[in-house]
């Protein structure tokens, strides 16, 4: 299965907005581009809304058909491992292996020495076309970096050969991911790391690394720009050169689990891309989710106020709901607006507070992350929060299609 040069992750926590996504794809695909929509969704995100992954599967499924389009497109099993695989294994067709958690645990000294071993011709100056320095590669660098990433591709390996068995060798994309961590990979670290994954058999077709900075859910990238822009080049041609070296899938690309809405680094990724003709996979996560609460708040009347309770109630759940995403998010509780504050609010100031729309007098990052991680709210509210998403369908699905295209596609695109 090939994902094809460019795709983007829109993850859905309700699965209603699968329509207004597709078109706000179908849109930037008019300019000439092909890029691939893959739906995405974790076993978390599933927990928290009562939802299974046949449910995506028939989101797409019915967007496709509803819209008569025509190319590729795929289901992602978000952020699985061995242990919540199996209900993904028959409606998605796209796999994040998630590793992160094996990252530094220790393998043996045999498997250490042996790869160390399988390095020999690496020792030196380690030359990648295009690179203009050269990466000093000694045994003790290699002895590191076996320590701290063997685990986590043996890992990948296992994952992967389970679904092979079960799903079929060739029947799914493999992505890798390494992102949710504290500590960014290194260009040099990436390239043994592709290395592993092809001792270990595993065709990765795309991996998320972890860069320098910041990419907390629902706002913009926070950190040094230069440094991401020359890490980010750097794992480019990393890529470039993998492919070549240990014969990995030739569509290998870069995945970018943005947390969504990181426009700072966009233009960054648009012109790196561009410059070497590569692909690129971009997870949007949960901007979704929070373009149907500024729909529900631009629609007025009840479903205003259910907007207005879920941050309210999300305020005073405050830690219950943050810890699961505390690595990603960076709230200043000093800059959360009160309860009673926001219960006056009209549905303009309510929505121009959690639309990302940078340099606005009205937009507040801290409001929009603690919503972004409050769906769990809306979850509660069972059939009151979902008949509100159909009623006020139109005006949803507007505020999700200008979001995935004005604010992504075109960005990452050049549109």
């Amino acid at each position: 299965m090939n994902l094809g040069k460019y795709s983007l992750g829109i993850g859905d926590r309700f699965s209603h907005q699968g329509i207004a996504q597709l078109r706000g794809i179908i849109r930037a695909n008019q300019s000439g581009l092909e890029i691939s929509p893959v739906w995405n969704k974790s076993n978390r995100e599933h927990i928290y809304v009562h939802s299974h992954p046949a449910d995506v599967r028939k989101e797409a499924d019915d967007a496709v058909a509803a819209l008569g389009y025509t190319g590729n497109y795929f289901v992602d099993a978000d952020h699985i491992n061995l242990s919540t695989v199996a209900p993904f294994v028959e409606s998605a067709d796209f796999f994040t292996l998630d590793v992160a958690s094996f990252i530094g645990k220790e393998s043996s000294d045999s498997t250490v020495f042996t790869f160390v071993a399988s390095c020999a011709k690496y020792l030196g100056k380690l030359n990648i076309p295009e690179i203009n320095h050269p990466f000093e590669i000694t045994e003790d660098i290699l002895v590191g970096i076996a320590g701290k990433f063997l685990a986590a591709t043996q890992q990948a390996s296992e994952i992967y050969n389970y679904l092979k068995e079960n799903k079929g060798n060739g029947d799914f994309i493999t992505e890798v991911s390494m992102d949710e961590v504290d500590s960014p990979q290194t260009p040099v670290e990436l390239f043994f790391i592709l290395k592993m994954l092809s001792d270990k058999g595993v065709p990765v077709q795309t991996i998320a690394p972890k860069f320098t900075g910041r990419f907390n859910k629902g706002v913009d990238y926070t950190g040094n720009v230069d440094q991401f822009a020359i890490e980010f080049e750097e794992d480019v041609l990393v890529i470039d050169f993998a492919v070549k070296e240990f014969n990995l899938p030739r569509e290998l690309k870069l995945s970018i689990h943005s947390g969504s809405d990181k426009f700072t680094i966009y233009p960054i990724m648009a012109g790196i891309i561009r410059k070497y003709g590569q692909g690129i996979h971009v997870k949007t996560a949960g901007t979704t989710w929070l373009e149907e609460v500024i729909g529900l708040a631009l629609a007025g009347g009840e479903a205003l106020e259910v907007a207005k309770s879920i941050y309210i109630n999300a305020l005073g759940r405050k830690g219950e709901l943050c810890a699961p995403y505390a690595d990603v998010i960076d709230i200043d509780d000093s800059k959360l607006p009160a309860a009673d504050e926001v219960a006056d609010w009209t549905s303009e100031k309510f929505a121009n507070t959690l639309r990302h729309i940078p340099g606005h007098p009205d937009y507040n990052p801290n409001f929009r992350q603690l919503i972004h991680v409050g769906y769990k709210v809306a979850s509660e509210m069972g059939s009151i929060y979902t008949e509100l998403l159909k009623e006020h369908a139109e005006i949803i699905g507007c505020c999700v299609e200008e979001n995935i295209y004005d604010r992504h596609l075109k960005r990452l695109f050049n549109l």
